[in-house]
């Protein structure tokens, strides 16, 4: 036991928490050690234990996002052997878990580095179904990381509950039978967004986009551009940028000269920190053009990247996935069990982490065994709520969730380096709900 600050509504308080669990023994497997039916790859009938697996950015622009969700993971494995307070054992409706495990058995986990690279995150992944026996993994902070995860989990038949992914592609035209994602996407962002876009800067602008050139950016970027077009905005450029370039002056020069007056950062991470940062600096949002004040929008916004831009946030719009200031029970619970273990509130993608993890959990106890097509069957069209957001869906067709998305802004009067994003609008999950078919892919077959 030692002791530790937690963050609460009313400040900070010194705790004892427990922290640690144990590593799975390694399991050596082969490509197709498993077969159809009731034998499968990782099977853990026979054992105590069931090993989860935490495959997260150690390293890389989204380090500090994968600092959090390992955090989480923690958290969720603690809750789920009965160990701490429960957090959204106690909120979460219907809620199968008895606070034993995973049907009886207890949890352990290993973790790996995604790098923040496809590749990386795939080798880590495959390491820990075939050398550390794993039967879910999960994590991620990158849509092509998310991608890469769940195109080898359908292949090796191990279920893949992703971390933060914000890609249309994720659900769409990459979508696997046996990935699942919590965490909202780019088109949801843009139905969130475009109603507060048009009452706060109106119809008639012109815009600039910055676009982190990879799966998640080009969705981004199109999603945003399709929003803002159907509002009678002009795009007057749009310009893809490496990921991790540090320096974005090269980028940002050109927008003072191009006649935009909005710029809109489809950057995510220490990516959109420094973009941002630097966008201010050039001072951006001092100009007028066109008779307007320029704006500056950051259509996906985290916590964790308020604190990194400090005050240059203030008054800039964005969406995110969920914020700690909710006042919903399992948002409370979930931030408080966070505060207790760690000293201060979690971040979206510490939420969607730790859900994912009481989501899978939960689908093997409803459907009484570990066998992923039974398991990916329960998870499917699964209706819950007590997890933060509202109720929401579990689309079986294509394994996205919907749920209440919010839009926030920059505090100018933050109590608080938790407090510089508030809330400014719930947008309920109806209004940015879509067709599954316009983003096309197939999910493929329940046995592999």
């Amino acid at each position: 036991m030692s002791d530790t600050f937690h963050f609460t509504r009313r400040g900070l308080l010194k705790t004892s928490a427990f922290a640690g669990a144990a590593l799975a023994t390694p399991h050596l497997f082969t490509r197709n050690a498993f077969a159809q039916g009731n034998a499968f790859r990782n099977d853990p009938s026979n054992k105590s234990t069931v090993t989860l697996g935490f495959n997260v950015p150690q390293t890389g622009a989204y380090a500090d996002e994968g600092a959090d969700e390992l955090r989480a993971y923690q958290l969720a494995v603690k809750h789920i052997n009965g160990e701490g307070d429960g957090g959204m054992l106690n909120t979460m409706k219907p809620l199968a878990l008895q606070g034993n495990g995973i049907l009886g058995k207890k949890v352990d986990y290993v973790t790996g580095d995604t790098q923040t690279k496809s590749d990386a995150a795939r080798a880590a992944a495959k390491r820990m179904i075939e050398k550390d026996g794993v039967i879910m993994f999960s994590g991620g902070s990158s849509s092509g990381v998310a991608i890469a995860q769940q195109s080898l989990a359908q292949e090796m038949g191990v279920v893949f509950m992703a971390g933060l992914t914000h890609s249309n592609d994720t659900t769409g035209k990459d979508k696997r039978r046996y990935g699942f994602r919590h965490f909202f996407n780019a088109y949801m962002s843009g139905a969130a967004l475009g109603p507060v876009l048009k009452e706060r800067m109106g119809t008639d602008r012109r815009a600039y986009h910055l676009t982190a050139d990879y799966t998640w950016g080009w969705t981004q970027e199109e999603s945003i551009k399709n929003t803002t077009e159907a509002l009678g905005w002009e795009t007057v450029n749009a310009v893809r940028t490496p990921l991790g370039a540090g320096d974005f002056s090269q980028y940002i020069t050109p927008v003072l000269n191009s006649g935009a007056d909005v710029l809109i950062l489809n950057h995510y991470g220490k990516d959109m920190v420094n973009s941002l940062t630097q966008a201010v600096q050039f001072g951006l949002r001092d100009k007028q053009v066109n008779g307007k004040d320029f704006q500056i929008v950051v259509p996906l916004y985290s916590r964790l990247m308020a604190q990194g831009a400090g005050e240059n946030v203030q008054g800039i719009v964005g969406s995110t996935n969920w914020h700690w200031s909710l006042e919903d029970e399992g948002s409370k619970a979930f931030t408080k069990s966070f505060g207790q273990e760690y000293g201060f509130p979690p971040s979206q993608a510490a939420h969607t982490c730790y859900v994912q993890t009481l989501l899978y959990a939960d689908a093997v106890e409803r459907a009484g065994t570990f066998y992923p097509p039974e398991v990916i069957k329960a998870l499917e069209d699964f209706e819950f709520d007590g997890t933060g957001n509202g109720p929401t869906l579990y689309r079986g067709a294509d394994h996205q969730c919907f749920k209440e998305v919010l839009v926030v802004e920059g505090n100018d009067n933050p109590s608080s380096q938790f407090d510089l994003l508030k809330v400014v609008k719930q947008v309920p999950r109806e209004q940015v709900m879509y067709d599954p078919s316009i983003f096309g892919g197939e999910l493929g077959p329940y046995e592999v």
